[in-house]
């Protein structure tokens, strides 16, 4: 696929879109804190190509190829703000037939547009997700601030994103260890959730615990299954990719097939 950048509201975000399926939905992918639609690596062509459905991937604002950010600093709700511009993005490219896939606070933003804009969601798939924030997630993003300043992280994370590497590593450490942070919950939303909702977690992940898909696929209002993989951590489909590309193309078959 072949990327440009698109204006959304004066944001100017790198975008990855496949269009060649007539009258099929788009799957859109949504990176973790660190990531970028080039760490998706091969995984989004190849699930849609096993599901026939077109694909739009793309960065968010300072990650990957998009431009920066204006800051670092981020307010509790800025994985709502990202709902909203991922809309806007959908908006802009006449997108109205999506099945989401996010993976870590891509799995909480798939979450929160799925509650937030559930006319355009036709199903959701999240990986790793969070809906509140637990002593193990904390205990993550403090193992991970410290790979960066101990470990080659940085020249690795350059890689994808340029000389932006330290804002996103900040943005994202910052409001995640603050004392602001901890009373972040979106449990809130998920009743508003009607579309059908896939949960995949790995059971050894360690930046949260399996109350987080237990209390997701409790509390939404549309149909909800778990996937959770044992001896796996954080990145499932980059751990076990045929097992989540098998299970994804099954859930997404069922919903087309509806």
């Amino acid at each position: 696929m072949e990327g440009k950048i698109v204006d959304v509201n004066g944001k100017k975000l790198y975008i990855e879109y496949n269009n060649s399926f007539e009258k099929r939905p788009t799957i859109v992918f949504l990176h973790d804190s660190l990531g970028s639609a080039q760490l998706w690596r091969d995984f989004p062509a190849k699930l849609s190509e096993a599901t026939q459905c077109n694909v739009l991937v793309y960065d968010r604002l300072g990650y990957g190829k998009s431009f920066p950010m204006p800051t670092h600093e981020r307010e509790n709700n800025y994985m709502e703000t990202e709902s909203d511009i991922l809309n806007d993005l959908l908006d802009e490219l006449k997108i109205n037939d999506v099945i989401l896939f996010g993976h870590s606070d891509g799995g909480t933003i798939a979450l929160i547009t799925a509650s937030k804009y559930p006319e355009k969601i036709r199903a959701t798939i999240c990986e790793a997700g969070h809906i509140f924030v637990e002593d193990v997630t904390v205990k993550g993003v403090k193992d991970a601030l410290e790979a960066y300043q101990t470990t080659n992280l940085p020249e690795r994370l350059q890689k994808y994103h340029g000389d932006k590497v330290e804002m996103i590593v900040k943005a994202w450490t910052e409001i995640w260890l603050s004392e602001k942070f901890r009373s972040w919950n979106i449990e809130y939303l998920l009743k508003n959730i009607k579309s059908p909702l896939l949960f995949i977690q790995g059971e050894a992940d360690e930046y949260g615990t399996l109350d987080q898909v237990e209390k997701t696929i409790s509390q939404v209002s549309g149909s909800a299954e778990k996937f959770i993989i044992p001896n796996i951590g954080h990145t499932p489909h980059k751990e076990t990719p045929d097992v989540v590309l098998n299970k994804a193309l099954e859930f997404i078959d069922e919903i087309i097939s509806r």
